[in-house]
């Protein structure tokens, strides 16, 4: 009898419910909006990772992944492990996307959650609509975007384990190889510099930066003279929402900001709440955001600059279901945070 109590005083359920999130910024958002019935915990990102020793993968056993605990989340996982059994709901709430279904997919690995029946939930923006909303159509873990994300990661270590210690004989200590940037090639454009009135720009691309160079040096002495020219009306079109790239894009045009610091600052934008999540292709925009999009755009310029645009997402295998990155209230002019946060915003 004392044996049973004990087992039963140590299963006893502390709180109803615990949310696990890939940050801690976005863990204090979303439980202000969830309130008390909810513990709202932060895995970090991944806990787990192909392990170090060797490749990490049975080669012969279908490229079967060998995963660890990385020794820094240990404690984490532990911490995790307890509050996941001490509730009587568990919900994940990683990224929607290949890596953030990984981690829910490893969460239940390492924590003992079923997979066919543990709540999985996902939101484009951090508002209270949005988490309650995610909180009442809850689904199972994706295993395509798992698979996906897993045969990524296999490749990545596949190839920088083969290619790497090559460059380093061959080419250059220190150099790393990826499934990515190992085949990516550059392509090189000219075009007419001069603050003129008119920018003439080549209607084809070189290979090489000695081919480009080659060609401007057959123009350097060259005299160009404009035979016509037409003037007539055109009606320019707004460019699309933002895409990562497209964000990613205009952030380096307008702002000077590098790729790796325009997606650490969107980052701190969406964890906080004031932009869509930042890793999408889809240009496409909710009935909500276009509504409240128009209701601004006639309080600030009038009903005639009000003109709503259905854009189709032109990236190939796109996924719909994910907005494009906008503000998530269309109304709010200015933010809190760094400068760099204002600026991007």
């Amino acid at each position: 009898m004392a044996q049973e109590k004990q087992r039963n005083t140590d299963t006893k359920k502390t709180h109803e419910n615990l949310v696990i999130v890939e940050s801690p910024a976005k863990a204090k958002t979303i439980e202000k909006f969830l309130g008390k019935d909810y513990t709202v915990m932060s895995s970090y990102g991944h806990i787990r990772d192909l392990s170090k020793k060797e490749l990490g993968i049975a080669i012969d056993d279908n490229f079967k992944p060998d995963y660890e605990i990385s020794p820094d989340k240990k404690k984490l996982v532990e911490s995790l492990a307890k509050s996941a059994k001490e509730a009587e709901r568990v919900w994940l709430a990683s990224d929607e996307d290949r890596e953030g279904e990984a981690i829910a997919w490893h969460l239940t690995q390492v924590l003992g959650l079923p997979v066919d029946q543990t709540r999985r939930i996902v939101f484009h923006e951090i508002t209270k609509s949005a988490i309650m909303a995610a909180i009442e159509n809850p689904r199972t873990i994706d295993m395509n975007l798992v698979n996906a994300q897993q045969a990524r990661r296999v490749l990545d270590r596949l190839v920088g384990f083969e290619l790497s210690p090559v460059l380093w004989k061959k080419v250059k200590p220190s150099l790393s190889a990826g499934r990515v940037q190992s085949v990516a090639v550059r392509f090189y454009r000219t075009d007419d510099p001069a603050k003129t009135l008119f920018k003439a720009e080549l209607d084809r691309r070189f290979d090489s930066a000695e081919e480009a160079e080659g060609f401007l040096g057959t123009c350097r002495e060259a005299d160009f003279r404009v035979l016509s020219s037409e003037s007539k009306p055109a009606e320019r079109h707004p460019a699309g929402p933002f895409t990562t790239s497209t964000l990613q894009q205009e952030a380096g045009r307008k702002l000077g900001m590098s790729v790796s610091q325009t997606m650490a600052v969107a980052q701190r934008l969406y964890e906080n709440g004031y932009i869509t999540y930042m890793r999408t292709d889809s240009q496409n925009l909710s009935s909500q955001a276009i509504a409240a999009a128009r209701e601004e755009i006639i309080k600030m310029f009038g009903e005639e600059y009000s003109s709503a645009r259905k854009y189709k997402t032109k990236s190939k295998g796109a996924q719909e279901a994910h907005e494009a990155i906008r503000p998530s209230y269309l109304n709010r002019q200015q933010i809190e945070g760094s400068p760099e946060e204002k600026r991007l915003y």
